[in-house]
Parts: structure tokens; sequence; C-alpha cells
């Protein structure tokens, strides 16, 4: 019973739904008049609705709706029993709204059958219905059955709930005005449970959540019965027992219908595409306001991709990105210190956010002229080198300029290298993906972000390349690509590549915590995990030819960081990240997710002194 308990609190915090179990702030029950209603969608399926309604409501004071749409429960339950906090922060529920919680289709207390990600439909007939057309019938009832709106609605929401937020963008009602997706999914492929197409065995815990359906109308959490107990406090010890994917898949998910789903599909097939929702964001109107943090292990490419593709196809769109130094969701969370691991970013940059952009955009859309800008930066983003926020007009900003480091003899420098650099892979002894061994027993991941990389540095497995000493502030901003020109012994491999930031000998932080040491420090910036066999087409894997050069080319999502001066600049390439991500078998197999120990292959991979890291570099 201790380690479900544990494991549901982690749930609760990780997706920012935890509640008080003491009312200490009765603000809520004494501000608002909660009523609960079952709102019929176009196919007759009703979603269980709560929504808190100021008490001073009138004719002659009037307020707007700001929803959150989730498959997280909006408990608690009846209408005598009410959250101790509502709205996206402790501003916007003071300045008071119509706040509107929505169980979707198949969870909780709410009908139908649960989709992840549900795919986007053709609307021919009524029955053809996806998230878009719940948030526009959900939206049309509101304003029809709650008394004394002010015909404008704003919707929110974090992580899965950013999802439903990003993808009701696309309700195309004229009553929504302003959304705000914050870590939002964008595509399973390169969020969450994959990158690039390799499975994230760091979420193998958190499956119970997501793929098993339940039977009935559910006030509480019908999945618990499947979570995986905690045996040890040495988390790596679980992973390493297990086996391979498919030994754990069979073991303990062999009944969960999305782990099968992932399982089943390793390539870019159908199945995925359908979930991807970036082609589908199109002729967006409203203002948007995408957020995220850039230690998000969870949902870091969707922010970054949903704001550019709206940014592209969407010129009515009031289109603003904001991307602080947070972990996931950590900007509804004000820490006081802010800490990401053991790096010191400032202090209550959670509030700042909070009061300076978030409540700024909603009451201004709501409550304000919709018709003119907010007055917010087109992007405001955290550089977590030099740690202070930064506003540009344009992103990737239009001042800074692509530069290649080339990859050879040990060093990063602006040449192309000669020759190549070798290391010997083996699955069996794979590249940790950190040396904190209780961080594996949590629900996600989450320190490695930004975790010291000194554990990997002289393994014969992991290549490493770094500058001189700095002799000026470089800031990398925006996007970065990793160029590979690389070989192997076999016909399959994965390459990750970590950007780090390595601290002075001397160098002394401002704040910092117990038992770390700073001077020397490698700090990870960002990192990004490629397949091979994906190089060409994530469509379909295709081998590689044994000791034949080739190119693989990725990116590793975007930056804002200012390497300081003293400071140096280091990569690190590996082929195996564990358990952070699932072991490639370095052999080719159709499916890869059902290789065996037999297929573990031991390879050697060169790494061709005219390989580069390319990224955007402000001047």
């Amino acid at each position: 019973m201790k380690t479900h308990i544990s494991i549901v609190f982690i749930l609760l915090f990780i997706l920012g739904k935890a509640q008080s179990t003491e009312q200490k702030d009765n603000f809520v029950k004494d501000n608002f008049t909660k009523k609960e209603f079952y709102i019929p969608m176009r196919d007759g399926v009703k979603l269980f609705t709560a929504v808190y309604i100021p008490k001073d409501i009138s004719n002659k004071n009037k307020y707007p709706f700001l929803m959150q749409r989730t498959c997280y429960s909006i408990a608690p339950y009846g209408e005598n029993e009410y959250k101790t906090k509502v709205g996206p922060n402790a501003y916007l529920m003071k300045d008071k709204y119509i706040f509107v919680y929505q169980d979707v289709r198949g969870r909780y207390m709410s009908e139908g059958t649960f989709t992840n990600m549900t795919p986007q439909v053709e609307r021919k007939t009524k029955k053809d219905v996806d998230e878009s057309t719940d948030t526009y019938d959900t939206i049309d009832w509101l304003l029809k059955n709650v008394k004394d709106n002010n015909g404008k609605v704003g919707q929110f929401g974090t992580s899965y709930p950013g999802f439903y937020t990003a993808v009701g963008t696309l309700a195309q009602h004229p009553a929504l005005v302003a959304s705000s997706p914050q870590a939002p999914i964008s595509d399973f492929w390169n969020d969450d449970f994959l990158h690039n197409g390799r499975f994230m065995l760091g979420y193998f815990r958190t499956f119970p959540v997501f793929g098993v359906q339940k039977t009935k109308p559910e006030q509480k959490a019908w999945y618990m019965d499947s979570f995986i107990k905690q045996t040890s406090e040495d988390g790596l010890k679980f992973y390493r027992d297990m086996g391979t994917l498919k030994d754990g898949y069979e073991k303990y998910y062999k009944d969960n219908f999305f782990m099968t789903e992932i399982m089943n599909h390793t390539n870019y097939d159908e199945f995925w595409q359908k979930r991807g929702l970036l082609p589908h964001l199109k002729n967006i109107n409203h203002a948007v306001m995408t957020v995220g943090g850039w230690f998000d292990s969870e949902d870091l490419a969707g922010p970054l991709n949903i704001y550019k593709t709206i940014e592209k196809t969407s010129p009515k769109a009031k289109n603003t990105i904001v991307m602080g130094p947070f972990s996931h969701g950590g900007w509804s969370q004000e820490q006081g210190k802010h800490f990401h691991s053991e790096t010191y970013f400032g202090d209550s940059i959670a509030t700042y956010y909070q009061k300076n952009v978030e409540t700024k955009f909603f009451n201004h859309y709501l409550k304000g002229n919709t018709k003119e800008d907010a007055g917010l930066p087109e992007a405001l983003m955290y550089d977590t080198g030099a740690k202070q926020w930064k506003e540009f007009a344009s992103y990737p900003p239009k001042n800074a300029q692509k530069v290649n480091f080339y990859l050879s003899d040990k060093t990063l420098k602006k040449t192309s290298g000669q020759g190549y650099s070798e290391y010997y892979s083996d699955p069996n002894n794979p590249v940790l993906s950190s040396d904190h061994l209780k961080d594996f027993n949590g629900f996600t991941p989450k320190n490695y972000m930004s975790e010291d990389q000194r554990f990997a540095v002289g393994r014969p497995d992991v290549l490493t390349f770094t500058t001189d000493v700095l002799t000026e502030d470089m800031t990398f901003a925006g996007e970065i690509m990793a160029k590979l020109n690389i070989s192997s012994s076999s016909t399959d491999a994965d390459f990750a590549v970590k950007l780090i930031d390595v601290y002075p000998e001397d160098f002394k932080p401002a704040e910092k915590k117990d038992g770390v040491i700073y001077g020397n420090y490698h700090q990870m910036v960002r990192s990004e995990i490629m397949p091979a066999r994906f190089r060409n087409t994530k469509e379909k894997g295709e081998a590689l030819v044994p000791d034949q050069k080739t190119a693989v080319n990725f990116r590793l999502q975007d930056v804002v960081h200012t390497f300081k001066k003293g400071h140096k600049i280091q990569i690190q390439i590996s082929s195996t990240w564990f358990p952070l991500f699932a072991l490639n078998p370095q052999k080719f197999m159709d499916n890869p997710n059902f290789a065996s120990k037999e297929d573990y292959t031991k390879v050697f991979i060169k790494l061709y002194g005219d390989s580069s890291i390319e990224a955007e570099i402000l001047k």
C-alpha cells in the first residue's frame, strides 16, 4: 500500500493536479458556486463537466470562461466538493472567471472510449468527432446554458491537458479568443514515450495511466492495481533485472493497450501519422501563448514545434512562445530559490511568469479588447547560461548565424577534421543515463536534463569533444543539428548526442546544493537520441551497410544558452543511454522492440572528423 500511495502522489505532482487534503484556503468555496453537468457532444456522448461560477456574477457583472479539458480527473466530484485552487494560477483565480473543468472521452466520469492523442478526423457526419469538435460543442453548450457570461472563452492545460488545449485551437468557435497550450504533446513520435522513434524506457512505470480502459463511470483511478511495486532504492536494479523491452512488456503490460500499440508500431506508420497534430494546425485566428520548459524531459519538442507551426500557417493568430528554466509544468509552482537538479537559475521565476505573463495574457484577451495585442513579446525565452529572461521579436532570432563545430581528435573546432574516432558499443554493458540510482525509481525522468555528465567521461564507449576555454561569451539561440558521418561493423545503431557546458575549475555558484562539487561541473544543456535506421525516412527502417560511411542527421531541439567566458563547450556521443532509452540490439531487425538478449550485438563504430554540430549563434 505504501508503494501505491507514493506512486499516486508522484503522478499527481507531475501532472500539476495535486490538491491539498485540508481546506486551508476557502477562497474557492467562499467565492464560487460549483455546478456539475453532463454536456452532450454531437454524436450523443456526454462529457462530465464541473463549472465554478463566481458568486457575484450578474447581468451587470459578467465573466468569461476559462476552461481545462483533461484525462487526469477533475476531482473532487460532487457539487458540494470544491477544489482548493482553480485556474492556472492564484492571480487569475482571485481575478475570477467562470472556471470549467471537463473529463475527456473515456476518462473518469465521462462517457465514450479513451484514445491516446485522439486523431483529427474529416467531418462528414455528426458521428465524426475528435477533440476539436468536443471543444467546440462544450464551448457552445456553456455559452447557452451558463447565465451572465461575457461571450468569451479561454483554455489552458499542461502536459496532456496541454495537448487538448493545442488541438482545441482548431475548434474554430468564434467565442474562443485565447488558448495557452503548456508542455503540450505535438507528436508522440518525438514527445513523451518516443524520441525519433526510440522508446523512452524511463517512462515504463507510467503505462497503467494510459493503457487501461475503464468499464464504468469512475471517480477514482481504476488502474491502480497495474502499477509496478518498487522493490529497491536502487532503481537501476529493476531495469537490469527486467531484461529486454520484450521481457518487460510480456511480464507487466501484455494487456495494456497503449504499450501494445507502441510495441507493434516501430515505424512512423499510419498509426503514428494520424496522431500527429502539427499538420492540422492551420487557419488559427485567435491568441495563442505556448509555454514550455527548457528542462522538460517529457514535452520539450511539443511547445517549440507547435509555436513554429502556427507561426508559419496562421498569420492571423497572435502567436507567443514562453520557454523558462523549468521541468515539466514547473511554472505552476513557485520554488523560491529556483533549481533544476543541482543548478540554480534565480529567485521567484514561476511567480514572475504567472504574474507578468500568464495573468496578463488571459486578462487582456478575455476581459479586455480582444482585437488589440496584449503587448507580450513574441518570444520570451530564458537564457539558461546567462540566467536571465530575454525577449525576441522573432524566434529563432533573425540575427542568429549558423555555425558548425566539427568533431575531431577529442576537440570541438570550427574546421573540419581528418580521420575518425572509434568506440566499442556493447548493449550488455550500456552507458548509463544518470549516476543517481534512486532517480530510476521515479515515475518519469526529470533531473537528467541538466545533470552533471562527468560520470560518462572516460568510458571507452563515449566519445568526448571539447573546445578550448572560451575567451568571450557565446550564445546559442535556436535550433541545433547533429550532422554525423558514421560507420558501424554491424547493421544498426543508435546515436545519443549531448551538448554540455563545462564550468571553470574554480567555479562558485550564487546558490548551491550541499555535497555538490561545482568546479569543473559538466552541466547538460541539450541532448537527443537518433536510431540510424530512420536516417533517411522514419516511415520505414533501413539497415546500415557494415563499415560503409553513412550520414546520420537529426535535430537536438532548441536552446537559448550562453556559454560564458572561461567555460568550455563539450559534445558527448554514445550508442547506448540506459535505462533512459530502450537498448538497440545493434543488428537490424524489422521490429527491434521484440529483440532478445541473443540479438544483442557488440559493434565498433567510427565517427568521422567531418561530422559536426550545427548551432545558431547570436552575433
